[in-house]
Order: C-alpha cells, then sequence, then structure tokens
C-alpha cells in the first residue's frame, strides 16, 4: 500500500458508488455534472421535462463508464412532481448522497437604457409581466426548495449508511444572483439572488436540526448551456467561441472540466457547507459584488 494513500485524488474525490440525481441534467452544466458524477462511479439519474432528451443523453454518454446514467422525467417545479421523483428513488434506492439542483429557466433580456425617465420605464416595466417573475421563482427558487426538502430523509441515510461521508445538496445557483448590476436580467437575477440566500438559510436551519447534510451552492460564470447560447447540438452540448472573452480575466467561456472540478469538490469536502462558490473565471472581479 502506497504512503498517504488516502491524500490520493481517487480518494480525495471519490464518487464511486455514491447515489446521486441532477434535475435538468440532459444539457449545459447540468450534462457536465452529469458526465462527471457518472465517469467517476456514481450511479447518477437525471430528471427533466423531455424524455427524448434525457434518453439522447444516457444514450451517447451512458455507455463504458464506471457508474450509470439513469432518466426520469419529471417536473420539479410543481410540488406533485415532485413527490412523484422523490417516490421513484425511494422505489430504487436505500439513500441519495447527493443532490444535484441544477434546472433553472431564464426570461429574454431587457434594456437598461434610457435618455430619460419614460424611456427607461418604456425598457423596463412595458416588456415584463407578473407571470414572467413568477414562472422564474417557480423553477429557480421554490423546485430547489421542495426538491431540498423534501429528500432530506434519503439524504440523511446517506449519512447513516456512509461512514465518514454526508449526504449532500448541491444548488447550481449563478453569479447573476451575486452581482449588483442586473445584466438586462432583472427577473432571472433577483431569483439566482433569492437562490444563494435560500442555500444558506437551508443549510443553516437543516444544521440546527441535527441533520448531517451538507447544502451548498456553486455560482457560475459565463459556460456554454441552452440558456446562454439558445441552442445544444445532436450531442446535447452547447458552443461558444474560445475567443469568447467579455472582459473575463480567464479570457475563456469556462469548459466542461471547470465545472467537473467544482461538483467534485462540493461533494466530497466534508468540512464544506452553507456556502456560495463563484465558478466564472474573474467575473466577480470584473462586474464587483
Amino acid at each position: 500500500m502506497s504512503n498517504n494513500a488516502e491524500f490520493q485524488v481517487g480518494e480525495v474525490f471519490n464518487v464511486k458508488d455514491k447515489v446521486a440525481l441532477v434535475t435538468g441534467g440532459g444539457s449545459g452544466i447540468g450534462l457536465m455534472i452529469t458526465q462527471t458524477l457518472a465517469v467517476s462511479g456514481a450511479k447518477t439519474y437525471i430528471v427533466g421535462r423531455t424524455e427524448e432528451k434525457l434518453d439522447r443523453v444516457a444514450e451517447i454518454y451512458g455507455k463504458d463508464i464506471a457508474g450509470q446514467i439513469i432518466p426520469i422525467v419529471g417536473d420539479v417545479s410543481d410540488k406533485e412532481g415532485v413527490k412523484k421523483i422523490v417516490q421513484e428513488i425511494e422505489s430504487r434506492e436505500k439513500c441519495l448522497c447527493i443532490l444535484v439542483n441544477n434546472a433553472g429557466i431564464a426570461a429574454p433580456k431587457t434594456s437598461t437604457e434610457g435618455a430619460d425617465a419614460e424611456e427607461l420605464r418604456k425598457n423596463l416595466f412595458d416588456p415584463t409581466s407578473v407571470e414572467e417573475w413568477t414562472t422564474l421563482y417557480a423553477t429557480n427558487v421554490v423546485g430547489p426548495y421542495l426538491m431540498t426538502t423534501a429528500f432530506l430523509p434519503l439524504l440523511q441515510k446517506a449519512t447513516d449508511i456512509y461512514y465518514g461521508y454526508s449526504g449532500c445538496v448541491i444548488n447550481i445557483t449563478s453569479i447573476s444572483g451575486l452581482v449588483k448590476i442586473s445584466q438586462g436580467h432583472f427577473s432571472y437575477n433577483s431569483s439566482k439572488g433569492a437562490q444563494v440566500h435560500l442555500n444558506r438559510m437551508l443549510a443553516t436551519e437543516v444544521a440546527k436540526a441535527g441533520l448531517k447534510i451538507r447544502i451548498n451552492s456553486i455560482a457560475p460564470g459565463v459556460f456554454p448551456s441552452e440558456m446562454t447560447t439558445q441552442d445544444s447540438n445532436d450531442n446535447q452540448k452547447s458552443e461558444m467561441p474560445k475567443e469568447h472573452k467579455g472582459g473575463l480575466p480567464s479570457q475563456r467561456p469556462g469548459k466542461d472540466q471547470d465545472m467537473a472540478a467544482a461538483i467534485l469538490f462540493a461533494a466530497n469536502c466534508q468540512y464544506l457547507n452553507g456556502q456560495t462558490i463563484p465558478v466564472d473565471g474573474g467575473y466577480l472581479i470584473q462586474a464587483g459584488e
């Protein structure tokens, strides 16, 4: 046996045989996370509304890997939908080790330009609706709350079954919920800000209740996804030009491997709880919090 084997990468970032669930796991950042966990040996359930998309992911990325990718059709923005997802996992598994609340939606961008008050009102008030805001909140904020609280018993069982490992929730928030600018997305950025605070409240209250379940958030910056590029290829991947800089210190958008490193850290660091980790290529340095 090698000296200091517990410090080897395969031990420090080990998710082999763990049970994971990723919402919105069929494309974009969710797919990056799904691949990372499944390739690393986790039994990974992916939840989304489109069966065809989920099946395609399992077909393309689920072969010849250490773990598994298992599709489940479901709606995380609806309480009954969440109940069905929980019942499905309960019928198959003794516990849930890693819950990744990734599913999210955005609204069309609005202009923040305005020569006077009348023009600014026209650009900000006229294009929006109450339905836009409530729909975004239902998926981006209420969904993660429902999924986290509904899965608490299965997450706690992971802590009980795997000695030295605590079941964990990883909320995929956004740097849009941390910056003070709107980026032309008042409703989306507000929902992500609410999700960041929700993450902190859930971590606090779950710990106060005596449960050993870690709840953290990853706040991505510019990554290729259907949300940022409005499209994906036949392999469910979205593309951004490599020369895309946008003023980022990194001088490039995020890569799959950047998200992989972040998710394995959040899933495995047993001393990490209640935190939001920006993975943004330095965006916050540029925009300011």
